[in-house]
């Protein structure tokens, strides 16, 4: 990873850091009201990778909790700026979200990608990701009460 860039876990009170994002990083303009939202639950983390006061990457995850299992940790999505990839810093950004998760006493982190997604592929092989070998089919729902 290129030494001039920082990873940071953001919390309650950070939104401002996301006003400077790199093209790339985010899949969606980002909303400050719904950032502020996002950072004051405390089951939610963001990890950010910023490279001379730009954020070149973001990593989002939800501590999960059922009442039947162990605290698990759901990453959500990993984004880097074409300017930073396959240069380590989607690594960094897992591992600061690992480390987190690990203080929180999850047992396990699990995430999902589309099998084209090679990127996404290498990137979750090489921090240790184990690749389930059963087809795994995921289901979407529009929410919507009036069932449009």
């Amino acid at each position: 990873m290129a030494s001039s860039v920082q990873i940071k876990l953001l919390r309650s009170g950070n939104e401002a850091i996301l006003l400077n994002v790199a093209q790339g990083v985010f899949d969606n303009t980002v909303d400050l009201d719904i950032t502020k939202e996002f950072l004051s639950d405390p089951r939610h983390h963001l990890a950010v990778a910023i490279d001379n006061d730009l954020v070149v990457g973001m990593a989002s995850a939800v501590h999960y909790l059922h009442p039947d299992k162990q605290p698990e940790l759901w990453i959500n999505e990993v984004g880097v700026a074409p300017t930073h990839q396959r240069r380590g810093v989607g690594k960094a950004l897992l591992a600061a979200l690992f480390d987190e998760g690990w203080k929180l006493g999850c047992t396990e982190a699990w995430v999902l990608t589309d099998r084209p997604n090679v990127a996404a592929m290498r990137l979750y092989s090489s921090v240790g990701g184990k690749e389930y070998k059963d087809d795994l089919v995921m289901f979407s729902f529009h929410l919507n009460p009036k069932g449009d």
